[in-house]
């Protein structure tokens, strides 16, 4: 299994693993009394409460999930190196595209929560921070928004 294989099969895991625990209740793990009727200052958490809407913007995340899941599955062939879901900033290593001959760095902001273009911002690197034609940041661009729509579409949530 190669490194590049092996990075995204960890990664995969571990929002599978993330995945698996947003029905469990985070706090309070006593007597069969605390469970049958919860206080008024206990109440369920889980880790999608962070992208529900609230008043305090301080409290919420700030990108739309549609574009944050398509930018990672679209530029799955490079190394994720750090994401920050609370500013909306992606930045991958180098990676070469499949049937590619040229290797590509990426830094995606998703900059608000609408599904828009306007929201998503890409950044492409050649090797040896080479110039990235527009027309080829563009194309990746609109992959993203289309991937995007698709997992829209599939969630039932028009």
């Amino acid at each position: 299994m190669t490194a590049h294989a092996l990075r995204l099969t960890l990664a995969l895991g571990l929002c599978a693993g993330l995945a698996a625990c947003g029905g469990l209740r985070l706090g309070g793990g006593g007597g069969s009394d605390e469970r049958s009727a919860p206080r008024p200052e206990q109440r369920e958490t889980t880790i999608w409460e962070a992208f529900r809407s609230r008043d305090n913007p301080n409290n919420t995340v700030g990108v739309n999930k549609y574009l944050w899941n398509a930018s990672l599955e679209v530029l799955n062939f490079l190394p994720v190196q750090s994401v920050d879901p609370f500013t909306g900033v992606i930045v991958t290593g180098y990676g070469t595209p499949p049937g590619g001959g040229r290797s590509y760095r990426a830094t995606i902001k998703i900059s608000d929560p609408a599904l828009d273009a306007r929201s998503l911002k890409l950044s492409l690197q050649g090797a040896g921070g080479s110039a990235v034609a527009p027309d080829t940041v563009r194309a990746v661009e609109d992959a993203i928004l289309t991937r995007a729509r698709q997992l829209r579409i599939q969630d039932g949530r028009l």
